[in-house]
């Protein structure tokens, strides 16, 4: 889509600014390679920070988990929050220990997130968040049922307040540090998947599917 967010006071990237990214397409490719989030939220003066799974649709994160979950009954009740996803892409070895660093991607939303009640919805946002974590996989499950649909909260949070912030490429040591004797460069990271397991009491007849056998996080932007 080729827009930006606009930073705020809350989301401008201070600290090594240069690292910052406010693109929309950046920010959501980021979000949608990711597994889990954290969400930080504030009750009667204690700090939370809970992972979850999400899920995206458009410019809207959805944060699902149980009715009985302190933290989903909480936020309820429109507590503001603080989201962050993060991928770590590397381990960045330099000649000195200061300036060891990771090469990483990392997006922190910031809002009030609302309790999903229409059923359509909600259940639209529980095929986000399955077909988030496994695309295709939805089609070929049995959806669920009416009990299930009343134990589980979803929450809808808006991506506008929002900033990734990116750190790429080789070390960087002081003048000093580079004929330093020791090995110097980038450790690299992924999520691989492995072979498929089958279930034990799947019927072996049916194959296992391409989507399970050819898993990626990679993905593009919405």
């Amino acid at each position: 889509m080729g827009q930006n967010y606009t930073p705020t006071a809350r989301t401008r990237v201070v600290r090594e600014a240069e690292r910052a990214v406010y693109d929309r397409d950046a920010v959501c490719r980021i979000l949608d390679e990711g597994f889990v989030c954290h969400v930080g939220f504030v009750i009667d003066g204690q700090p939370f920070v809970i992972p979850t799974g999400y899920g995206r649709a458009g410019d809207r994160l959805y944060i699902h988990g149980s009715a009985a979950s302190r933290m989903l009954r909480n936020l309820q009740r429109s507590v503001p929050v603080c989201v962050t996803v993060t991928l770590v892409d590397g381990l960045v070895l330099a000649r000195s220990i200061f300036n060891h660093s990771m090469n990483y991607r990392s997006v922190v939303v910031l809002g009030t997130a609302r309790a999903v009640e229409d059923p359509a919805e909600k259940l639209e946002a529980l095929r986000r968040l399955s077909e988030h974590i496994l695309p295709g996989r939805w089609a070929e499950s049995r959806p669920p049922n009416e009990q299930e649909l009343k134990a589980t909260v979803i929450l809808s949070l808006p991506i506008t307040e929002v900033s990734a912030k990116v750190r790429q490429g080789p070390p960087l040591d002081d003048a000093e540090d580079y004929a330093f004797p020791t090995w110097a460069g980038v450790i690299p990271l992924q999520t691989v998947a492995g072979e498929p397991i089958r279930d034990q009491r799947s019927d072996p007849a049916i194959p296992v599917p391409a989507y399970a056998r050819g898993y990626s996080r990679k993905r593009g932007a919405e």
